[in-house]
């Protein structure tokens, strides 16, 4: 049996607003109240030509209710997006920005240097996933991303002097560079490093060498260095952890170095710098052997859950701010030697 029902909006059925009732009502609560009037019709004609029986009706009622619901949040979320998106542009209109601008036929460079295995020292057990985690980053952030692996300090200069020349930094907009490694406090360790005979590669010779005299295709972009390594062998808290096995990049297992000081005559060339530290000086930084080094996770997260809406330098205190509380591991990031003048936005996805 077929049953034809002909459904009109009656007009008793319309809710007609005055301007200040409109003026007291979100607009989604007035296309529901109008819907739901609808609805309500349209069920009155279904039970009168007894269609439906009671209990199906209530049913139907009920699921229709559901949609409604789930509109409004649909709206809500939507203008959730639609005010941050104007936040976005109030911002880009600000003089005080460095954005980067998407993909476009810019030519972003980024280089992961990270050494897993050593001559004498540990094996970085587990780093493969930081490489891996990493160049997914970069990748999403739309860089190219060159990674290299297992190099002694010569070699790790060599890649850095070979990067700074390559012509797409003439129509870049920024790098970052990103070294993991066991590390000291004057430096990070190449795979030859002994107590004895050192192989590091101090931090300062990354600054020379991407500085605007050496790199001028990178003058007056952001140059985002990332170091994962210890920068001494002290715990800084009396923290162990009982379950999984824990390491340190020290050369028994640690991090990098931080040259403190900027001279004079380096002052005009070392610009538009900020250097990222896994940790404080003379401490350990944590990895959880097997998984991605504590700092790198804590990265990649607030990189993903923050990099649409926050400058580079708000994000980098958000890792900071997440290693606040103590937990197993304790370690504490650091922002160092900044010398960008402007806020620098990444804005993925635009």
């Amino acid at each position: 049996m077929i049953i034809s029902l002909n459904l009109h909006i009656k007009t008793e059925w319309l809710v007609v607003f005055s301007t200040e009732q409109k003026q007291n009502f979100y607009p989604v609560k007035i296309v529901k109240c109008l819907v739901s009037t609808f609805v309500d019709g349209v069920i009155d004609d279904l039970i009168e030509k007894d269609v439906l029986s009671s209990n199906e009706m209530k049913n139907l009622g009920k699921e229709f209710t559901t949609i409604m619901d789930q509109s409004e949040g649909l709206v809500n979320t939507l203008d959730q997006i639609i005010q941050g998106n104007k936040i976005i542009m109030k911002k880009l209109l600000l003089p005080s920005l460095q954005v980067n601008s998407g993909n476009g036929t810019r030519a972003r460079l980024a280089l992961i240097i990270c050494n897993i295995m050593f001559d004498y020292l540990d094996e970085r057990h587990g780093a493969h996933l930081d490489i891996w985690e990493m160049w997914k980053l970069l990748e999403n952030l739309g860089y190219s991303v060159v990674v290299k692996t297992n190099l002694t300090a010569q070699e790790m200069e060599s890649v850095l002097k070979e990067v700074a020349d390559c012509p797409e930094h003439w129509c870049s907009d920024s790098t970052f560079l990103v070294f993991m490694s066991h590390g000291l406090l004057n430096g990070i360790c190449g795979k030859t490093h002994t107590k004895q005979e050192p192989d590091l590669l101090a931090t300062d010779t990354i600054f020379q060498i991407f500085n605007d005299n050496s790199c001028p295709g990178l003058k007056g972009k952001p140059k985002v260095i990332i170091i994962q390594a210890c920068r001494g062998e002290k715990l800084g808290i009396t923290y162990v952890m009982d379950a999984s096995e824990t390491l340190a990049d020290t050369p028994k297992q640690p991090l990098q170095d931080y040259s403190s000081s900027t001279s004079l005559e380096q002052k005009c060339m070392e610009k538009d710098f900020i250097l990222f530290c896994s940790t404080t000086p003379h401490n350990v930084s944590w990895r959880v052997d097997i998984r991605v080094s504590v700092f790198i996770n804590a990265l990649i997260y607030c990189f993903q859950q923050y990099a649409w809406c926050c400058h580079l330098e708000e994000v980098f205190r958000k890792v900071q701010k997440s290693f606040e509380i103590p937990k197993t591991l304790v370690q504490m990031p650091t922002i160092e030697r900044v010398s960008m003048s402007r806020y620098f936005y990444l804005f993925p996805g635009i």
